[in-house]
């Protein structure tokens, strides 16, 4: 796909520099701009039509139209400076399933963000400068905006048969607790536990658990009394726990970033479609 600017040249006016005043370095990073755009708008094209609901292709089809603004934005102003259209081969943003998509745009405007506002610290023309600051506060709206798309596609896929990769589930999930799949037998939740934070000391007396932890350390306690958790191990990446009904047990994060995890609840233990972006609001909730 190829997006071609439909807007007047950039007001040379408002520039106050000339050609042979302005940098390579400052033309090599519109043009870039100008690459970089393109790439979005056809990542978020592809992206939109692949959309799961009305509210998610909503959401995409606004970021597109600023993208699409930008891009005539960098576009114009590359021709004002140089007299010619730029010349440039699209790198196109390849994506395995929807939620690897939504994925590569939410690091596409973090890296985005990252970038324009290293070029705007060397831009000393003002609207130059400004049109990148600019570009640079919408690349983080939609690294923002992506992420949370991402939260809502991931929903409760219970009780119909279901594959994923758990271990990428857990990873980006950024939820305290998603109900990921819920059937009439078990359950399975992602959990992402803040550094310094626990699940906080709790039993189940009619349910047996399976965690495994995907990224992070941590420190499990478990014991047949709440005053007496005799077992205490120290778990990372890879480790797995097993909660007998009726044990108490607590995980908390020793780490320095998310504790990222699944819980197997046999039978399941929270509502079918539970999300609990918080502890607070999964213990407002009574879960």
């Amino acid at each position: 796909m190829f997006y071609r600017s439909e807007s007047s040249t950039y007001p040379s006016s408002d520039l106050a520099m000339n050609q042979e005043q302005m940098s390579a370095q400052v033309i090599e990073a519109i043009f870039t701009g100008i690459k970089r755009e393109a790439a979005s708008i056809d990542l978020y094209s592809r992206l939109a039509e692949d959309a799961k609901d009305e509210y998610q292709k909503d959401q995409i089809l606004q970021a597109l139209e600023l993208k699409k603004t930008h891009f005539d934005q960098f576009t114009n102003l590359y021709v004002t400076l140089t007299g010619v259209q730029p010349d440039y081969r699209m790198d196109q943003v390849t994506y395995e399933g929807y939620e690897e998509g939504l994925k590569k745009a939410h690091e596409a405007g973090i890296a985005g963000y990252s970038e324009y506002r290293r070029n705007s610290s060397f831009i000393s023309n003002t609207p130059i400068n400004q049109l990148f600051t600019k570009a640079a506060l919408i690349e983080i709206e939609h690294a923002a905006r992506f992420g949370s798309l991402i939260d809502e596609a991931r929903k409760d896929f219970g009780p119909n048969p279901f594959v994923i990769n758990i271990e990428d589930a857990a990873e980006e999930n950024r939820n305290y607790r998603t109900a990921l799949w819920t059937g009439k037998y078990f359950q399975v939740t992602l959990m992402s536990i803040p550094v310094g934070e626990d699940v906080g000391l709790e039993v189940h007396p009619m349910t047996d658990q399976f965690i495994r932890i995907e990224e992070g350390q941590g420190l499990v306690q478990m014991g047949d009394r709440k005053d007496h958790l005799n077992i205490e191990e120290k778990v990372k990446d890879g480790y797995a726990i097993m909660i007998p009904a009726g044990t108490w047990h607590n995980v908390t994060n020793t780490g320095r970033k998310p504790l990222k995890l699944y819980v197997i609840y046999a039978p399941p233990h929270h509502p079918h479609g539970t999300v609990h972006p918080t502890k607070a609001a999964a213990m407002a909730a009574g879960s």
